[in-house]
């Protein structure tokens, strides 16, 4: 099968040729149909996640059909449609995985890091991590929700009351939650690069009241906000957008440091938190929603063998809402 490998932190992706995988016990082989270009994945190759220590296969927000099945799998058929998200499988057995926690299990594996990915012809998952995918999203358009959709979902959980949201930083996660945001009657406030009039305008058209550029205040006092850039420098401009008791959600997996602030911002009981990986129960949540809302999501597609410029042009800011790569 043809596959696009990183051969070391920083490096770019090479085409080459591996062998078809096999599912061992408990396992499925997908044909992948579909992967997304995740922010996560830029971590991974820009060296900003710790080396796993063998070159990588990336992707982790997969759509294919499964076309073997090992030993002990009963979830999924030959010719079924699944999605393989970035939590790849657990131990189940340490603290966090009996609290029902799995997204903090110390010994977790991830797809497209730790377990080969997506960016490739065919990829194999553990079943019990796969997730079948809703009808009316066609291969390109499931991809996104696997991790944009799944953890812009588990973000925007814990403030999905909060009647004023604001959004930094608005690419595949954020055009998604601005949706399930609006759907739930929330007002939604969307800060973007400065400049990126076209941005501003994208979100707007997702159901954004306002968007303006990042470097600059909020129109009103928020309840809570949602960072998606991985920009530090955020965090205190988020805290001076919110009001006294209101919440600031940090959602990637990376950012660079917090530059320090006073402790006025952060008084009044303001709370920061972050939201680390997702559940199988985070998984079955956003597709049930999704399935009902829908959601509009927006794709750019590559070819496989352009996963170096679909990475490129998410570093670089470029694109309006997700990037998908087909085989």
């Amino acid at each position: 099968m043809r596959a696009m490998v990183l051969p070391g932190p920083g490096l770019p992706l090479e085409r080459r040729e591996l062998p078809l995988p096999e599912p061992g016990p408990g396992e499925v082989r997908l044909r992948v149909r579909a992967c997304g270009v995740c922010r996560t994945d830029l971590h991974v190759v820009d060296g900003e996640l710790p080396w796993p220590g063998h070159p990588v296969v990336p992707g982790h927000e997969v759509v294919g059909r499964v076309e073997a099945v090992g030993p002990g799998v009963d979830r999924f058929r030959t010719g079924d449609r699944a999605g393989v998200p970035w939590l790849g499988w657990t131990c189940g057995a340490c603290r966090f995985c009996a609290a029902g926690r799995e997204n903090l299990c110390e010994r977790a594996r991830f797809t497209g890091y730790h377990r080969d990915g997506g960016y490739a012809e065919a990829v194999v998952a553990d079943a019990r991590y796969a997730f079948p995918l809703p009808d009316g999203y066609g291969d390109d358009a499931a991809a996104p929700l696997l991790c944009a959709g799944l953890i812009g979902h588990r973000a925007w959980a814990p403030v999905r009351e909060a009647p004023r949201l604001g959004l930094y930083g608005f690419g595949a996660a954020a055009h998604l939650v601005a949706q399930l945001a609006r759907h739930a009657g929330q007002r939604v406030f969307a800060f973007t690069r400065p400049g990126d009039a076209e941005g501003q305008a994208f979100a707007r058209r997702l159901g954004a009241e306002w968007a303006g550029g990042s470097d600059g205040p909020a129109p009103e006092p928020l309840d809570a906000a949602i960072l998606f850039a991985p920009v530090g420098a955020l965090v205190p401009a988020a805290l001076r957008a919110v009001e006294p008791g209101g919440t600031v959600v940090c959602a990637g997996i990376h950012m660079s440091d917090l530059p320090s602030f006073p402790y006025a911002l952060l008084w009044g009981e303001r709370t920061v938190r972050s939201v680390a990986n997702l559940t199988r129960a985070d998984g079955e949540a956003l597709l049930s929603l999704a399935a009902r809302v829908p959601l509009r999501v927006e794709v750019s597609r590559y070819p496989l063998d352009r996963a170096n410029e679909a990475l490129a042009d998410l570093r670089g800011g470029r694109l309006r809402g997700a990037a998908v790569l087909v085989p």
